[in-house]
Parts: C-alpha cells; sequence; structure tokens
C-alpha cells in the first residue's frame, strides 16, 4: 500500500499499488534515522465494544484530499498513517511521502487527533516498492536496529502500534517477518499489531499455513480486497471488488479470498476485508462486468479514480448500474467518458459497503480496512454530504 501503490499484477498479484493496491508510492525524499526517545506510548482506542474494527489508511501525499480537521471520526476505529519506510540498515525513513519537516508534524497532528476522539492511531511501515529493504532491514543482523528504532518512534509520536505492509510476501520472507513480528511483541508488549495481505487465493494456497502460524502475533489480518481485476489473461472484465459471483473467467471475489485465508488456519474474528475508496475505470468498448476485454484495459484507479473524482467527474443517475451477483454498484457509458476516457467504472458506494459489512457481521469477521480514507472526501459536496461511505462504516461500528 503507497505508499500503497496500486496493486499490480496479473491474474491477481499481490502488490498494492500506490500501497494496499492501489497505494500509491508517491513521494517525499529523505528522512531521519532513529527517531529520539521521549513521551509514551499511544493511549488511542482499540476496537468497538462489539470488537469490530474499520482501519482507515491516511496517506501523507493526500491530505490535501482530506484535511486532517475534516476526518469524519464517527466511521473509525482505528487511523493507519502512512507512512514509514526501513531502510536496509534497519534505519527508517520518516517523511510519511511529504518531506523531513512536514510528514513527521502531519503524523503527530493525526495520532492526537486520534486519541483525542478516542481511537488508535497505527503506523503504516513499508508499503509497495520497499521489499527488498524489509528483507535487509529484518535481516538477522539489522532486526534489532529496526526495533529499536520502531519503538523509539512509537515513543516519540504516541503510535498504539504498527500496521507491517510488507509486499509481497515471498516465501523466503516468510521466516523473517514472522521474526519481526516477534521480536515487535516482546519490544513493545502493548503495541497492536496488524498486517495487510494478498487477496489472491493462488498466493494463500502457495503460502500454505503461514497465515496461521502467524494469526498470534496479529490483532488484525486484513486482506486488500480491491483493486482485484484487470485485463489479464483469461479474465473477462469484472469488478474491482465484488462480494460474490467470481467465477472461471472472474475469479476474485471478497468472499473467495476470505475463505482462503479461513482454510488457512486464520481465526475469522481476526480477519477484516478491504474497501476501496477509489475505482477502476476501463477503456472502451467494455461497458460492463463479464464481457470479453479484446483491447479493454483498466487505465485508472487508485488516485485518479478516487470516489470524489467519480462524484464529480462521471456520476450519474443514469449510468449507474448494480449488479446482484456480486453486491456491488458500477458505471457503464456508451462512449469514452471523463477525464480518463471510461466506458465502465467499477467502484465502492453506501450500498456495497453496506452489503459487505453485512457480510462481514454474519462471517463473525473482524472488520474492514480502508484504502485510502483522503479519497472518500467529497470536498464540493454540501457539508452534511461530504463523507457518505464513512457515514455507513460509522452505522457499521455503532451496531
Amino acid at each position: 500500500m503507497g505508499g500503497r501503490a496500486g496493486r499490480s499484477g496479473s491474474g491477481g498479484s499481490s502488490g498494492d499499488g500506490a500501497g494496499m493496491s492501489g497505494r500509491s508510492s508517491a513521494g517525499g525524499t529523505g528522512g531521519t534515522g532513529m527517531a529520539g526517545k521521549g513521551g509514551g506510548s499511544g493511549t488511542g482506542g482499540t476496537t468497538t465494544s462489539s470488537g469490530r474494527w474499520v482501519s482507515g489508511y491516511y496517506v501523507g501525499y493526500q491530505t490535501d484530499l482530506y484535511p486532517p480537521e475534516a476526518i469524519d471520526w464517527k466511521g473509525l476505529s482505528h487511523i493507519v498513517i502512512g507512512r514509514v519506510t526501513p531502510r536496509n540498515d534497519g534505519s527508517l525513513d520518516t517523511t510519511y511521502d511529504i518531506d523531513a519537516t512536514n510528514g513527521p508534524k502531519l503524523a503527530s497532528q493525526l495520532t492526537n487527533l486520534a486519541h483525542e476522539n478516542g481511537k488508535a492511531a497505527i503506523l503504516m511501515l513499508g508499503g509497495a516498492g520497499v521489499h527488498d529493504q524489509w528483507v535487509s532491514a529484518s535481516s538477522s543482523q539489522n532486526r534489532a536496529t529496526l526495533v529499536q528504532n520502531l519503538v523509539a518512534l512509537r515513543d516519540q509520536v504516541g503510535f498504539d502500534g504498527f500496521d507491517i505492509d510488507w509486499e509481497p510476501v515471498d516465501e523466503s520472507d516468510q521466516a523473517p517477518l514472522k521474526a519481526l513480528a516477534q521480536a515487535l511483541k516482546e519490544a513493545a508488549p502493548t503495541a497492536q499489531l496488524t498486517i495487510p495481505v494478498t487477496w489472491s487465493g493462488t498466493d494463500v494456497e502457495a503460502a500454505g499455513s503461514f497465515y496461521g502460524d502467524i494469526a498470534g502475533l496479529f490483532d488484525q489480518i486484513n486482506i486488500m480486497s480491491y483493486g482485484m481485476a484487470d485485463a489479464w489473461p483469461g479474465w473477462q472484465s469484472w469488478h474491482s471488488s465484488a462480494l460474490e459471483g467470481d467465477g472461471p473467467t472472474a475469479p476474485s471475489s471478497v468472499s473467495l479470498i476470505v475463505n482462503a485465508f479461513r482454510d488457512a488456519g486464520v481465526p475469522a474474528a481476526k480477519i477484516g476485508v478491504g474497501i476501496g475508496f477509489y475505482g477502476s475505470c476501463w477503456s472502451p468498448s467494455v461497458t460492463g462486468p463479464l464481457q470479453d476485454v479484446g483491447s479493454s484495459q483498466v487505465v485508472a484507479s487508485d488516485n485518479e479514480i478516487s470516489f470524489a473524482n467519480i462524484m464529480q467527474s462521471y456520476y450519474t443517475e443514469s449510468a449507474r448500474k448494480w449488479d446482484d451477483d456480486a453486491s456491488v454498484p458500477y458505471l457503464s457509458f456508451s462512449k469514452a467518458t471523463g477525464p480518463a476516457g471510461c466506458t465502465f467504472i467499477s467502484y465502492e458506494d453506501s450500498q456495497s459497503i453496506q452489503a459487505k459489512m453485512e457480510w462481514v457481521t454474519q462471517q463473525g469477521l473482524g472488520g474492514a480496512i480502508v484504502w485510502t480514507i483522503n479519497q472518500g472526501y467529497v470536498a464540493s459536496a454540501p457539508a452534511d454530504q461530504r463523507d457518505p461511505l464513512m457515514e455507513t462504516l460509522a452505522t457499521f461500528l455503532q451496531q
């Protein structure tokens, strides 16, 4: 996740581009080494009284989309602040994809606001594009330094925990990732640990029992279940985050991948599903799901096709359709429409998020993650209508 840079891959590879699938890596350079000690660890909330969570990612490079003072805290139990990345030697880049001064200022502001509102502030670590740094920093030679720096940064800023965004997790990465989580639990036993994971069932199957083995180390295992379709070999056009309805030519859905993680031994109560506050724009001539792709492809997604941009530049009531099998909406156009030239836009709205959250409750799952909450804020709307997706999530948390 970026940042999370958008999800890449064919047939469902596990990268989050722009950071968790679409998580974007735009951002600053430089950063600090070991953060100075000081302060205390965070004291924010954890989950609701029901045990459910909504962990929403807020990334530095999208601050202009969603000012911190505008955040709808009712729709969150956790804010995941992105991002800090490891360097090869175990030191940290703390620019938060902004710069070495304003990035840390933003992280402190968001953490303080979270605690004032009774929410937990989690630090996003890693994201797309830093796999090799994870490997080196988590090696037996550098792991202790990395953990020391992370604990110092937590104490300095007041984070309540760490989100270990290691992408992708190759078979050779399993042992060092587990060792890192164990070392963090030992060094900071009160810190919450969360991890975003692939949506590809093939990847989960290849990992065997690994995710079940590490489940006890984590408070949340959140599936990056968005950006789950493209013009991949053997695929027809499909939704970015179908709840159900997967088939041979559209082999992705939230229910499919949740079942894969449960089969791998991850307890249902530890699993969160992914909700993208952005959509996928298909180029002509595809106009809806389950059509032969031909020369069509996903030409824009994370950042460019934010929910806010969809509402401002693409949405019309006549273009909006609902897929009963997949439980998601989409926009269909007879000709290229809007800045990106879309004829099919797959996205989330309040109806699909409500369907997902009802399903989460029925399945006994833990909650959801959002990539990114910045992209759901419609600044041009009337003041009481700017955060409709967060309002829907607030209803889930209040149940």
